[in-house]
């Protein structure tokens, strides 16, 4: 899928902020240490959501993040790909997840102010009580359709 673009100061909060005496020892292997504490982070973060990637790999650098491992579809692949990049502190996430059984992509979308799931799916599909599909399509990362987030990206799927 490429490389996604992330707000990096919203989304949720899985790393543990340091109380600043490692910035006062910051050393290429702190900062090494530090990266590889993200990427298990987040590989824990993905499994605990259920998304089903036995070999899933995550390499952090800085606010980059790269994903690889095989998706055994397209939903769980956008899944893991969202999941990772709406976290705090993620910017970017470069996708090299490969999926068993292609089907077609998901479009993306990124919440705004003012944006409810009904506003959205009246956007996308021309009616706002299709909001449930979009709900069902960000499951395990959405809990309740009221709690989306402005710079929160959404998974969008195709229309049947």
């Amino acid at each position: 899928m490429g490389l996604f673009d992330f707000i990096k100061d919203a989304g949720k909060k899985i790393f543990h902020k340091d109380d600043g005496t490692a910035a006062a020892a910051a050393q290429e292997a702190a900062d090494s240490a530090a990266e590889k504490a993200k990427a298990d982070n987040l590989i824990n973060f993905v499994k605990e959501l259920g998304l089903g990637m036995d070999d899933l790999a995550i390499v952090v650098d800085d606010d980059l993040v790269t994903v690889k491992g095989t998706a055994p579809s397209q939903e769980i692949r956008e899944k893991v790909v969202l999941a990772v990049g709406n976290t705090a502190g993620i910017a970017r996430v470069d996708d090299q997840i490969v999926v068993v059984a292609p089907e077609p992509e998901a479009r993306f979308y990124t919440v705004v102010r003012g944006d409810s799931l009904s506003k959205i799916a009246k956007e996308f599909y021309g009616n706002a009580m299709k909001y449930p599909v979009i709900f069902e399509a960000n499951k395990p990362m959405l809990s309740h359709p009221d709690k989306i987030y402005p710079g929160q990206m959404l998974r969008i799927p195709p229309q049947d």
